[in-house]
């Protein structure tokens, strides 16, 4: 594997991992104000960021690459609404729509083109987790400050389950 895409593979690993731990923030924040159904929905994400993770670390291992782990930053601890986590959440997920762009970018201009393949998982997965998460915001946009509407929001987003990707090792 070409040590340009390594890295570039090792820092995204790192994004995952950050991803994850922003989650588990916002699921904290969400459980100190008794709202476990949208702590339940940042603990799917925590899993799914940690599964992700773990889809780069084999993919670069399997490449016959080495995994570097760096310090991850600390995310925020306290947001001023819910509807403040939800616009994060969207605005992160954005970000990391853009980071998984330009790993593509990196393949294809290194004519990577397994790696290409590795990350169109990624990129279809993108467009899940925007919508996903755009959808929960849109929810509480159109609720305003309507106790019984995020009641019921917080009922419907205890439901929500992971399930794990497919494994690529």
């Amino acid at each position: 594997m070409d040590e340009k895409m390594q890295d570039a593979l090792n820092s995204q690993l790192n994004a995952e991992l950050y991803s994850a731990y922003l989650y588990l923030s916002m699921e904290a924040y969400f459980d100190s104000k008794d709202l476990k159904g949208f702590a339940n929905w940042m603990r799917v994400q925590v899993q799914e960021e940690l599964a992700h993770a773990t889809k780069f670390y084999d993919y670069i291992a399997q490449r016959g690459g080495k995994v570097t782990l760096t310090q991850i930053n600390a995310p925020p601890h306290d947001w001023d609404s819910i509807l403040a986590v939800f616009e994060h959440v969207y605005e992160h997920e954005k970000m990391v729509t853009d980071l998984i762009n330009q790993l593509v970018n990196l393949a294809v201009a290194l004519s990577d083109h397994a790696t290409n393949n590795f990350l169109q998982w990624y990129v279809a997965e993108q467009v899940e987790e925007e919508e996903s998460s755009s959808g929960v915001l849109q929810k509480i946009k159109l609720m305003g400050d309507a106790p019984g509407g995020m009641f019921m929001l917080d009922s419907e987003l205890a439901k929500r389950v992971f399930t794990p990707p497919t494994q690529t090792k």
